[in-house]
């Protein structure tokens, strides 16, 4: 039996197909519709939590048995070699480790939906506590006939078999109708919806293929099978920002939480700093005289080298010009003169010497001596060349020895630091009475323990230097490394202390931290706040106290979408 349908039917059920809610609309001129917001979950088993003052729990069923995961409540750590009893509808059964960091036991009364009324018993770190919970059990969705994906969504799965039937008794005639109405309703589509095309042509390719509307589609699940039913515990973001973290995910990125409490801290004041040697442990080597500089017995100390106090690094043999040269000569002919005078005489006094007395004998030949040994310094004196020594023990940290190089007097040949005394000059462009006790923070993120020792009062480029000791930290640091130094003054700020690394940058650029709200689930609060110590910020708003803000791990929850 054939049907004999016109045209202007097929065209409005086309038409009809066409402009329903199934093709994808495109952004009209000046519209931008924007990405969807993303899916949440709906594989997230079926669960429920408890908490107390010392414990937090979170109850998952899964697979016929009731999973259970104990942390502590203000700081979410795991709690290990827990007792737990549950005691629910098959009475009270004890959990047992399930080797993963959580504990497990056996449930057959899962597999009925409803509400379960449970009672659990925590015996843990020499703590007896019981938690309630409530656990809902979602009936299976009821069984509804898959939509035909050979039509691609894009009309309905009894109105796609109405018209495979009627092309199957129509034959080729019907057809032919059939895809001249199809190019009518295409236009008439294209010019008043303004559709896609691609859904268009998978309409074509559907209505000319064959097709078994009583076949299932080769994608779905079957009904009962582990890949339609397998439940799945994923991270995800939600439209508000806040986020849902399930247990084993949190305990994979080690997310740790603080109980927030607002006290009365000093104020902290922030300056620019760089590293210093301790004046007093350091020194110049440096020339006296001009000369040329001569390496040492072993050669010139190499840099980095340890030196000790006393050790020669370089000599320097003197330049002596010409006209140094003519006046050393001179005064080396006014010495043989009087040399050769002071001898004669002596020699006369010797001769006589039983009329003379004997302190004239003495004082001839003392002064016979001076004169020579004066003559031995002048003939000496060009030829002997300035021992360089390191002033105290240390490392050498500058070099500036070459051999044959000219040495100017003041001219720093080595620079010795002990890098164990070290110090720190910061620059405050503001006045302030300033603690004992400070700290630095490193580009690195590392901090140290700065000791105070006291400000400058006269100005240097609009800012007062003040210098710091450095007590502790010192291992990986070198002269003129910057860092920011953290000092604490006498003013006080009222505020909740974080450490550091629990603000994180949110997408507008805003300080956020994440608020442990409830067990598996995440809020980001926006704050202000203020520097407090090379670990620490004070927030100022954002937050109040009682709150568990997450400390560990706050990078990695930013990273979830």
């Amino acid at each position: 039996m054939r049907l004999h349908a016109s045209p202007g039917l097929w065209l409005l059920l086309l038409t009809l197909a066409i402009g329903g809610d199934a093709l994808p609309a495109r952004a009209h001129e000046g519209h931008d519709h924007g990405a969807p917001p993303p899916p949440v979950s709906a594989t997230i088993a079926p669960r429920a939590d408890a908490s107390s003052e010392d414990f937090e729990m979170v109850l998952v069923a899964r697979d016929g048995r009731l999973q259970i995961y104990l942390d502590t409540f203000r700081g979410n750590e795991p709690v290990a070699d827990a007792a737990i009893e549950v005691d629910g509808p098959d009475g009270t059964v004890k959990a047992e480790p399930d080797g993963a960091g959580g504990y497990g036991l056996p449930a057959p009364w899962l597999a009925r939906p409803g509400d379960y009324a449970l009672a659990i018993t925590v015996q843990a770190r020499g703590l007896v506590d019981v938690l309630t919970a409530s656990l809902t059990i979602p009936a299976p969705p009821a069984e509804t006939p898959a939509a035909d994906r050979r039509w691609g969504g894009l009309i309905d799965s009894a109105l796609a078999a109405d018209l495979r039937n009627r092309l199957a008794d129509g034959g080729m005639t019907i057809y032919g109708a059939l895809v001249a109405a199809f190019a009518a309703g295409f236009l008439a589509a294209l010019l008043v919806r303004r559709r896609s095309r691609v859904a268009v042509v998978a309409l074509v390719a559907a209505l000319a293929a064959p097709h078994d509307s009583h076949a299932a589609s080769p994608t779905a699940a079957p009904p009962g099978s582990a890949a339609a039913a397998a439940p799945r515990d994923i991270a995800q973001r939600f439209p508000d920002g806040a986020l849902f973290v399930p247990k084993p995910t949190q305990r994979i990125l080690a997310i740790r939480t603080l109980f927030t409490e607002e006290r009365t801290y000093p104020r902290s004041v922030q300056m620019p700093g760089r590293v210093i040697p301790d004046p007093n442990r350091a020194g110049y080597v440096q020339a006296s005289v001009a000369g040329r500089l001569i390496p040492p017995p072993g050669g010139f100390p190499r840099l980095g080298a340890r030196v000790a106090a006393g050790d020669v690094l370089a000599l320097v043999q003197p330049a002596i010009n010409s006209a140094d040269a003519t006046t050393q000569q001179q005064q080396a002919r006014e010495l043989d003169q009087q040399i050769t005078l002071v001898e004669r005489r002596l020699e006369r006094l010797r001769q006589i010497q039983s009329v003379v007395a004997r302190a004239q004998i003495e004082d001839a030949e003392l002064e016979l001596a001076g004169l020579r040994l004066r003559r031995a310094n002048l003939d000496r004196a060009p030829r002997e060349p300035e021992k360089l020594a390191a002033p105290v023990s240390g490392v050498v940290a500058s070099v500036q020895a070459i051999a044959g190089q000219i040495a100017d007097p003041g001219t720093a040949i080595y620079l010795i630091i002990d890098p164990d005394a070290l110090w720190v000059e910061a620059l405050s462009y503001e006045v302030h009475a300033l603690a004992t006790e400070a700290s630095g923070r490193m580009a690195n993120g590392g901090t140290l323990t700065l000791h105070h020792r006291g400000s400058g009062l006269a100005d240097r480029n609009q800012a007062v230097p003040v210098q710091f000791s450095i007590e502790s930290g010192s291992g990986a640091l070198r002269p003129g490394q910057l860092l920011t130094v953290l000092a604490r003054s006498t003013e006080e700020r009222r505020g909740i202390a974080l450490p550091r690394t629990a603000v994180v940058r949110g997408a507008n650029g805003q300080s956020i931290v994440y608020e442990h709200s409830n067990a598996e689930r995440f809020v980001p609060r926006e704050i202000r706040v203020a520097p407090l110590d090379g670990e620490r910020v004070l927030a100022i708003s954002g937050i109040e106290p009682g709150r568990r803000i997450v400390v560990q791990g706050a990078e990695l929850l930013n990273q979830i979408r």
